[in-house]
């Protein structure tokens, strides 16, 4: 394909994409009341500060949903796009992928909601005093609470990615298995940059459990990374 066919075909990916995400955030807007009165179950009562902070906040909110529900959607017509520079195989590899990046994503959204983001708020509201209350916006919450769900999702794609370039023969699990160290620290370097708190322990909540992907995601690697086919041996010749 020429480049301007390949900008054509992208065109055409975001196009759908995008009607896609438009479609479920319509959606996502029908139940908005029910998402809100479930998102803001670990903090309680909020305010909004300005007149229009309440409405916006509901738009947010449904494109939030959008993401969650056209994200089958979006990562088939990212595939659609890649697969074209891809060998059959090796587009049978990556579309097998798509469903299990979906529900890694949702899952780790889901832990991040129902496990770290509770304690976070629990761990920020402890500091409150009699002379101290805290008055905690509608906006700045749902931001708060979205850095942290969006955040957990994408950290959660670690396996998914280590598998695919262990399948590809980029890396093996040799090297997945001599890089703990630098992944360690990689892996505590971006829990300290994504998570909204400053607390270590908010921070270790997300770096232990993507440690323990990156190590699932080693023992995967063994099972998926190609293997060395043993070169035979020469046949001896006959002697006149």
């Amino acid at each position: 394909m020429t480049i301007v066919e390949h900008l054509e075909e992208l065109r055409v990916r975001l196009l759908i994409s995008l009607v896609a995400f438009g479609i479920a955030t319509i959606v996502g807007y029908l139940f908005v009341e029910r998402i809100l009165a479930l998102l803001l179950r670990p903090v309680g009562q909020v305010v909004f500060l300005a007149p229009t902070e309440a409405f916006f906040v509901r738009l947010k909110v449904a494109g939030l949903a959008g993401v969650f529900l056209s994200l089958p959607v979006i990562l088939y017509q990212i595939w659609r796009f890649v697969a074209m520079g891809l060998t059959p195989t090796e587009r049978r590899y990556t579309l097998s992928m798509i469903p299990v990046a979906a529900v890694l994503f949702v899952g780790g959204a889901a832990f991040a909601f129902l496990t770290i983001l509770p304690f976070g708020i629990r761990f920020l509201l402890s500091y409150q005093t009699p002379n101290l209350v805290p008055m905690i916006s509608i906006a700045a919450y749902t931001s708060f609470a979205t850095a942290f769900v969006l955040s957990f999702g994408l950290l959660f794609q670690l396996p998914l990615v280590v598998v695919l370039l262990a399948r590809l023969g980029i890396v093996t699990p040799a090297q997945l298995a001599a890089g703990r160290k630098y992944a360690l620290l990689g892996i505590v370097t971006a829990s300290a940059v994504l998570t909204p708190t400053t607390d270590v322990v908010s921070q270790m909540l997300m770096a232990v459990p993507t440690y323990l992907l990156y190590e699932v995601s080693i023992w995967v690697a063994r099972l998926v990374s190609p293997r060395a086919v043993p070169r035979e041996s020469p046949e001896p010749t006959s002697s006149s």
